[in-house]
């Protein structure tokens, strides 16, 4: 194993607080963004081009992180989304036969600066006790009181529109032209493996850009429509919101993930808020109510939906549960085809205990096609 040369680096917290550790590699780097961390042992591929972690700092809690390298197809998107990454140890060599590059391969491709020889429990800790906050990662120790006022110009990630920073430009297909089922998804930070989901179930999708007008998705008739995951606070998403509530009019299935649960949500009049630190991870325990059965899912999201106002909203009917916290994890409306969770049953990394929600979507658009044939 060749010796990797490490340059000093440390974390600034907005509060002040300051951890240190050592660059990857032997590069200069200044990376800033909301600090936050995910429990899962493996993934971290995925993760790290997940859309919904823009803007974000990553902890990585497992204590070894590039041990299997890189695969060219494990991505969620074209490239990573995360801002920085902050690990405990950091492994330069891998031994995976199926690997076709090194993690450190794979993050200079893509100009990401990292940092390792962090005390991540001690900062995982903290962030636990005092919330997820923006945070700067640097190679830059001798010059604290500049990073500071650098890092008091970062936006809160409360009230920041990240959609059209990850959304698609222009209208793609994704699966089989001939599939017997068209359902127009709107973008506003899908992951790909949402995507081969849908398409394994004979759909054959259209995904549309985060601003696009619901007479835009119309026009391709579809059969259903899906509303993805995606980064940011959800409230600033007016567009999207709106084209939910146009949706939700048409009587047609709506199926939303994390992002677009919460925008789902706000279409009916329920508010959403930031999170102490949010969840991620890939071994949170969800209850679903309908069946009195757990769930282990994958969670990725910093903003949740507020309960109160559901369970007194008469349209609404609470799905699941966080068995953690009692937040709310999935909802339905009761007399439309439209649900949603807050947590990922594509689970990229994750369990697939959530994998039913793909089929209880088909069903739901199966049912509404042989309605409107009889009639």
């Amino acid at each position: 194993m060749k010796y990797q040369a490490k340059k000093k680096a440390l974390i600034l917290l907005a509060d002040g607080t300051i951890f240190y550790g050592k660059s990857v590699g032997d590069k200069d780097g200044t990376a800033f963004g909301e600090v936050c961390f995910n429990t899962g042992m493996t993934g971290y591929q995925e993760i790290f081009t997940d859309p919904s972690y823009f803007g974000q700092l990553m902890v990585t809690t497992n204590a070894h992180i590039g041990n299997y390298g890189t695969n060219s197809d494990e991505v969620e998107s074209e490239t990573i989304k995360i801002a920085g990454l902050i690990c405990r140890n950091f492994s330069y060599e891998y031994s995976r036969p199926l690997a076709d590059a090194s993690l450190k391969e794979f993050l200079d491709k893509n100009n990401l600066f990292a940092i390792s020889d962090v005390d991540t429990r001690a900062l995982v800790s903290y962030i636990r006790d005092n919330g997820a906050m923006n945070a700067v990662i640097s190679t830059e120790v001798d010059n604290i009181p500049e990073l500071k006022k650098q890092l008091e110009k970062v936006p809160s990630m409360e009230g920041l529109e990240l959609a059209s920073k990850v959304s698609t430009k222009e209208p793609y297909f994704f699966g089989d032209a001939s599939a017997p089922i068209k359902i127009a998804a709107l973008d506003i930070g899908i992951k790909r493996n949402i995507l081969r989901n849908l398409e394994k179930r004979g759909a054959y999708i259209k995904v549309f850009p985060y601003n696009t007008t619901f007479s835009k998705m119309s026009n391709w008739n579809p059969d259903a429509y899906f509303i993805s995951n995606g980064p940011g606070d959800p409230e600033p998403l007016s567009e999207a919101i709106q084209v939910a509530k146009e949706i939700i009019k048409t009587d047609k299935p709506l199926f939303g993930i994390c992002l677009g649960h919460q925008v789902i949500a706000l279409a009916n009049g329920v508010s959403t808020y930031k999170m102490h630190n949010g969840h991620r991870g890939i071994n949170h325990p969800i209850l679903n109510l309908l069946t009195g059965k757990g769930e282990i899912t994958s969670q990725n999201h910093g903003f949740a939906i507020n309960r109160e106002e559901t369970e007194a909203n008469q349209d609404l009917e609470i799905t699941h549960v966080h068995l953690n916290d009692q937040t709310v994890a999935g909802i339905r409306m009761k007399n439309k085809d439209v649900f949603s969770v807050q947590y990922h049953p594509e689970a990229s990394p994750g369990p697939h205990d959530a994998d039913y929600l793909f089929d209880d979507f088909f069903k739901l658009i199966e049912k509404t096609s042989k309605q409107s044939t009889e009639v």
